[in-house]
């Protein structure tokens, strides 16, 4: 069989203001009871893996997580802050309703060019796209054949998870990411790459 490195992609659990949707980018939110659960649940699930090596978001409701997870199994997360959500610019910690609301153009114009616009201050999806996959490209490398912990936001697994099958960023919300799910990815070494699990909540 092709040997093959597996990444277990986490999205951080449940973090405060959860009840309306919002663009909290890179905004560094506090996890709810809720969320420190999810991981507490997820550290459970991972108990028996093979799981050597993490790399983490630097924010808070990434980092937290991965020290939770990663505390029985030895492993000392790595953060990065490649892996980070995107960046929102001025819409930052808003409300979808507010940013309506207030900037209904730009809020249009996101809707119809998701992967090119920019908000003032902020990032293109193209430009989280290229950070991003540039860190999963190299830690694959670095770990061949080994089990990884990669937790990450919303945004960012879509993006590596649309990468791992084919598929374009424009297609960002035909995948679902609910807070403290798990999804898992083998990189093999003739290239080829599967999606295992996706968007679980066992």
């Amino acid at each position: 069989m092709t040997p093959h490195t597996r990444i277990h992609l986490i999205r951080h659990g449940q973090v405060e203001g959860f009840e309306q949707p919002r663009y909290n980018g890179q905004s560094d939110v506090a996890l709810t009871d809720i969320g420190i659960g999810q991981y507490h649940r997820l550290k459970e699930r991972l108990a028996d893996s093979e799981i050597s090596a993490c790399y983490t978001s630097d924010l808070s409701r990434c980092a937290i997580g991965a020290k939770i997870i990663c505390a029985p199994l030895g492993i000392e997360p790595v953060a990065r802050r490649e892996l980070r959500e995107l960046n929102f610019g001025i819409w930052e910690g808003l409300t979808w309703q507010d940013i309506k609301a207030n900037w209904p153009d730009e809020w249009r114009a996101r809707l119809a060019d998701l992967v090119n616009h920019r908000v003032p201050e902020g990032e293109r999806l193209l430009d989280v796209e290229a950070r991003v996959m540039q860190v999963i490209r190299e830690i694959v490398e670095r770990h061949k054949g080994k089990e990884l912990l990669v937790v990450g936001h919303g945004g960012v697994n879509r993006i590596v998870l649309l990468n791992a099958v084919g598929a374009p960023p424009a297609r960002m919300f035909n995948i679902e990411q609910n807070y403290g799910c798990l999804n898992i990815i083998d990189y093999y070494a003739d290239g080829r790459t599967t999606v295992k699990l996706l968007n679980s909540q066992e």
